[in-house]
């Protein structure tokens, strides 16, 4: 990754951010991934009701390592 000429862009770009417009960015991706787990889980279980997809979203966070959702 580092002789990636994109990432070597995206890390000058970083850097002239502010830590307020770079924590911005990370919390703005952390609920984007989020809703793409959400969404990913609702393509394989269309027909599930909204209260055992819950529990579903729930169980399947469970298993995450990392608990701040």
């Amino acid at each position: 990754m580092k002789n990636d000429p994109n990432h070597a862009v995206y890390i000058r770009l970083m850097r002239r951010l502010t830590p307020e417009q770079r924590l911005a960015i990370a919390l703005d991706l952390s609920e984007f991934s989020k809703w793409l787990f959400i969404e990913g889980l609702r393509k394989l279980y269309p027909d599930l009701p909204l209260a055992q997809f819950g529990q579903l979203v729930r169980r399947r966070l469970e298993k995450c390592h990392n608990r701040n959702y």
